[in-house]
């Protein structure tokens, strides 16, 4: 049978989806304080207040990690650049804007999720 304009379908849009991740690590998140604005980190960057960073005791620099507040579900991404916390029960120091985008600064801790991205 011949094809005409009427037969003819279009191939369907391809499914994409992202990789499944999962929970790495569950703990308590607190946040650099305004000393160390402009202070290199361990990566040898400087830690700046207003980017979206954060220090971790293992994970290579220039891991991205997505920080789950296990109470609000709010979440953020940020790059790991630092090493620490240095503190029992820390899981990771976030940037001031990335710790006030999932929780309240005056609360200066919160327990998180984190999912490693890339």
């Amino acid at each position: 049978m011949p094809l005409n304009e009427d037969t003819i379908e279009e191939a369907p849009a391809p499914v994409t989806t992202e990789a499944p991740t999962a929970v790495m690590e569950s703990g308590l998140a607190s946040f650099y304080d305004d000393k160390y604005h402009n202070r290199t980190t361990a990566s040898g960057e400087r830690y700046r207040h207003e980017l979206y960073t954060a220090a971790h005791r293992t994970l290579v620099f220039g891991s991205r990690v997505k920080v789950t507040n296990k109470k609000t579900g709010a979440s953020v991404v940020v790059t790991i650049n630092d090493r620490g916390p240095f503190i029992r029960g820390r899981v990771i120091d976030l940037s001031k804007v990335a710790f006030a985008e999932i929780g309240n600064i005056s609360s200066g801790l919160i327990k998180v999720d984190i999912e490693l991205i890339e």
